[in-house]
């Protein structure tokens, strides 16, 4: 079944819900300050499971202390859709636990 894009307002209602998180360039994106590499680390291995369960990726980035996501869905035209709402609000739930803010 086909994943439909989200309107600007259907967006902007999940934006509202996701703290840090923004719409750029056509992407959900957020960026994390963690308290190391170490913990930066492990929380995109962290992510990269949930990814894996979703079977929906982001563009991923580790920085030295820091993690960035940027996501949207290449089978809907790279359109936003509830399958990128689903995975930012999972790397939110988890994110408290790696310390990220």
């Amino acid at each position: 079944m086909p994943v439909e894009p989200l309107s600007q307002e259907e967006i902007e209602e999940r934006l509202a819900q996701l703290p840090g998180w923004s719409l750029d360039d056509g992407r959900l994106t957020r960026s994390y300050r963690l308290a190391s590499h170490f913990a930066a680390t492990a929380m995109v291995v962290h992510i990269a499971q949930v990814q894996e369960d979703l079977d929906h990726h982001s563009d991923l980035a580790l920085g030295y202390n820091s993690v960035s996501l940027a996501v949207h869905t290449h089978s809907a035209g790279g359109a936003v859709t509830e399958k990128d709402v689903e995975l930012a609000r999972r790397v939110e739930d988890l994110a408290a636990g790696h310390g990220a803010h």
